[in-house]
């Protein structure tokens, strides 16, 4: 018989084995958790009335539903695109109350009784907005998935500069000019990954001059 102190690799292994195995049984046969239950309670829909391009709507909306989606998943008015979700691309870009917001990152229920403009309000394929006119006229967009966002955000823009709202590139901030800095600084939260850029000021230009 070999001597008890002599611990050979493979007898070292066999016992860790065994000694996992005897560890790990009591919980093996323990009995799997239950499932936590969830509540059955549904959460209340609450009735929102709004103005979406120029007609009364209301919804009966989970509270936690964001006005981009009250809008395409409710409204059905798709024009308004989903991008990234987190207010970082502007693809969801509407008008609310002459002001211009990610719809992505706030609630319907926010806005009760507010006017909603989106891309479909401004203008139809029978009688285009001029913005619209002058994109398609610059050739601003390419593959078209940010220009919804592009076209409201150029159109509320305007209407900031018009109004002597500053941004952070206004050298008077008692007097707002247009300037093609300006535009890019106002414009900085509408992203185009087809980096149609120039055109997109070209056509705002036209706009604004017109």
């Amino acid at each position: 018989m070999g001597d008890p102190n002599d611990v050979t690799r493979r007898t070292l292994l066999a016992g860790s084995a065994a000694a996992a195995g005897i560890a790990t049984a009591p919980a093996l046969a323990r009995e799997p958790a239950a499932p936590r239950k969830t509540s059955s309670r549904m959460i209340p829909k609450m009735p929102v009335s709004l103005t979406v391009n120029g007609q009364a709507e209301t919804l009966d909306l989970d509270p936690r539903v964001t006005l981009l989606d009250a809008l395409r998943e409710h409204l059905h008015l798709t024009g308004s695109k989903k991008g990234c979700d987190h207010g970082q691309c502007g693809a969801c870009t509407v008008i609310v109350n002459g002001r211009r917001i990610n719809s992505c990152l706030t609630l319907a229920v926010m806005h009760e009784g507010e006017h909603v403009t989106t891309i479909e309000g401004l203008g139809s394929p029978e009688k285009l907005h001029p913005m619209q006119a002058a994109f398609v006229k610059h050739d601003g967009f390419q593959c078209g998935y940010c220009t919804p966002g592009q076209i409201c955000s150029s159109v509320a823009m305007l209407g900031e500069i018009r109004d002597g709202i500053p941004s952070h590139v206004t050298e008077d901030l008692g007097h707002v000019e247009f300037s093609d800095g300006e535009v890019r600084e106002r414009m900085s939260g509408n992203i185009c990954r087809c980096a149609a850029y120039p055109n997109i000021i070209a056509a705002i230009r036209e706009v604004h001059e017109a």
